[in-house]
């Protein structure tokens, strides 16, 4: 630890680059969830559905996960959605309008088996999913 009367600098030095070794510092300093991020900063994002899709689950698990190609219309890039609840597809169609969120895995990854979809679908045309799946609300008319 460098003492004396010029010491200041590289103890300043020094503490800023231990910091910038903590992953969530420098993801923050860096606005790398701006830069990478299909969302960019925001909890919740509309998007425009293009395609269903199913793919297969990541070892050890079998069985199809049922998913949803979007196109957000914040600034137009395509991402994976998982769609969550049994039978829930049949309620989407193509060119409907769906508000996605993250699925919740860590540091902004996937969760689990799901093949690298790091967002969900939680609404259909401005109706939350659960309910539609539930039978207590019907999904809007485009």
């Amino acid at each position: 630890m460098p003492n004396g009367e010029f010491a200041a600098r590289k103890l300043l030095r020094q503490r800023k680059h231990q910091r910038m070794l903590k992953k969530w510092l420098k993801r923050k300093k860096l606005k790398l969830k701006q830069k990478y991020d299909a969302m960019g900063t925001v909890p919740r994002a509309k998007a425009l559905v293009l395609q269903k899709i199913s793919v297969e689950q990541k070892q050890p698990h079998s069985g199809q996960i049922k998913g949803v190609k979007a196109q957000l219309i914040k600034n137009g890039k395509v991402v994976g959605c998982y769609v969550p609840g049994d039978g829930s597809i049949s309620f989407i169609d193509e060119h409907d309008e769906v508000t996605i969120e993250g699925l919740g895995g860590s540091q902004r990854g996937q969760m689990g088996c799901i093949p690298g979809w790091k967002y969900k679908v939680v609404e259909v045309n401005g109706t939350n999913l659960v309910q539609i799946i539930k039978g207590k609300q019907e999904k809007q008319k485009r």
